[in-house]
């Protein structure tokens, strides 16, 4: 059993051994795998948290380390774990156990981030309801997209849930379901933050519907309408625009538009324009950058 430190604590923070052991708890706890070979569960996870602390690949760290699995004996055990739907409620379960106290119950500012993982596999059987059509990126049009939700408080991010989009799933599918997960946990929405790959018609006016506050970037689009129309000043301003999609028609929304300047970052000058909708969200103009930040 872990004994977590608390502020009264002669050591009040994790060391490494200790998240260590803690991380490795947690998912003996909750994970299951069939292991072959000699090697222990305990040693395959092990090898995936030294591999994602560090950044690394599998195969370059079992090669640095002595007596463990190789990077295809890894990869053959993880191959086991097919079953989509099982492993997501696996994880979440994890997660979920190790919410702190204070979360539980609470009103908190609420994040949902979509991430696209490059693919470039064969696609088969398993892995092709997952398989993500995007724009063009490291190469692929092909990814794997997961959605995560978490909570900021104090500036911290706690994860709450992460889901597997399936390549048919709409955007507000993906956001219904992640916020579903908060209602077991008793975790009420104050504010709700968006990374820009929700920017659409369908997810703006379904959240206006729902009268829930939201903060999101929204696309720069068109060469001169659309909403590069509204590059224009050196000050920062606020206006109300009308979204259109051809398949989904419009929703007008509260639009935001921050004006900063380069000031020679990665080489570049003049003025940079980024663009946020919002609903129900009263904050100054001078602080939607500093806001955005605390979300990442």
């Amino acid at each position: 059993m872990t004994i977590y430190p608390s502020s009264l604590s002669p050591a009040p923070a994790l060391t490494d051994e200790a998240t260590l052991e803690v991380a490795l708890d947690c998912l003996l706890e909750h994970l299951s795998l069939d292991m072959q070979g000699g090697y222990t569960l305990q040693d395959l996870f092990e090898i995936l948290l030294r591999a994602a602390s560090r950044s690394d690949s599998i195969e370059h760290t079992t090669q640095r380390l002595e007596g463990v699995p190789s990077g295809n004996g890894i990869r053959y055990h993880l191959d086991k774990l097919d079953d989509i739907t099982t492993l997501e409620s696996q994880l979440n379960a994890a997660l979920q156990s190790r919410i702190p106290p204070k979360i539980r119950k609470g009103k908190h500012r609420i994040a949902i981030d979509l991430h696209l993982i490059p693919y470039y596999g064969s696609v088969n059987v398993a892995t092709e309801p997952y398989i993500y059509r995007s724009q063009a990126k490291a190469g692929t049009t092909s990814f794997f997209a997961y959605a995560t939700v978490y909570v900021i408080c104090r500036n911290k991010r706690v994860t709450l849930g992460i889901h597997a989009v399936h390549r048919h799933e709409t955007l507000v599918a993906t956001i219904t379901y992640l916020l579903a997960m908060l209602t077991p946990l008793r975790v009420r929405v104050k504010r709700l933050y968006l990374d820009r790959g929700f920017y659409s018609v369908p997810v703006i006016r379904w959240l206006k519907a729902l009268n829930i506050p939201f903060l999101m970037p929204a696309v720069i689009r068109g060469k001169r309408g659309g909403t590069r129309q509204l590059l224009i000043g050196r000050k920062s301003y606020a206006t109300r625009y009308t979204l259109n999609s051809p398949q989904y028609g419009s929703v007008t929304c509260q639009m935001r538009v921050i004006c900063s300047y380069y000031k020679g970052f990665k080489g570049k000058h003049g003025i940079q324009y980024t663009l946020y909708v919002l609903h129900r969200v009263r904050v100054a103009l001078e602080q939607m950058h500093l806001l955005d930040d605390n979300t990442k």
